[in-house]
């Protein structure tokens, strides 16, 4: 549980350092570079990646509620189709990062957009890592702990461990739909 915290903590710094960058280059607009032309990346595939990563979020969420109910299932079913989810969200970043109308050091935007790219694909292949591997935890605690319950109610320290990291790994996914959508709006809608 601590631990998702001192992650989210980590990543708030670094995407807070991207923000900076992104609006002090905007403020500055040196020799108006920030934007010339007023490039912007493909639009339609910032919004495929963003709204994939959010209902990711909601269907990590939505299964922690459903787990915390006493369904196991429901939780392992949103949570495969989240880490699919969140795969092809990564796939479209990186095609998107093929696509670009713009090299990375054309202007304040291109870097910027480039370096939020690079952060948004590890921050999404993180986030279905972890979820990936607590459902992996499941299965394993079932096999194991059958007696005692499904993993989503028994009262075995292991269960209540794996619980508390399925926990965090939902704040995690929050954490993540934020981030998307400040760095959408920044790069897509201002």
């Amino acid at each position: 549980w601590t631990g998702g915290r001192l992650l989210i903590g980590m990543y708030t710094f670094l995407f807070a350092s991207l923000a900076f960058a992104y609006f002090y280059l905007k403020s500055n607009n040196s020799g108006k570079l920030w934007r010339p032309d007023g490039i912007t990346a493909p639009t339609g595939v910032g919004w495929a990646i963003f709204a994939i990563v959010v209902a990711s979020a909601l269907l990590a969420m939505y299964g922690q509620w459903r787990m915390r109910s006493g369904s196991l299932v429901d939780w392992e079913v949103s949570g495969w189709t989240a880490v699919f989810g969140l795969m092809v969200a990564v796939g479209l970043q990186v095609w998107q990062l093929t696509e670009l109308p713009f090299f990375p050091g054309s202007s304040g935007y291109a870097s910027c957009f480039i370096g939020w790219a690079v952060m948004n694909i590890i921050l999404l292949l993180g986030g279905a890592y972890w979820l990936e591997t607590n459902l992996a935890l499941c299965i394993r605690l079932r096999k194991i702990d059958a007696e005692d319950g499904s993993p989503a109610t028994s009262t075995g320290p292991a269960a209540q461990l794996f619980r508390a990291n399925v926990e965090s790994c939902t704040y995690f996914f929050g954490f993540m739909a934020v981030i998307s959508t400040l760095f959408w709006v920044f790069f897509y809608l201002i």
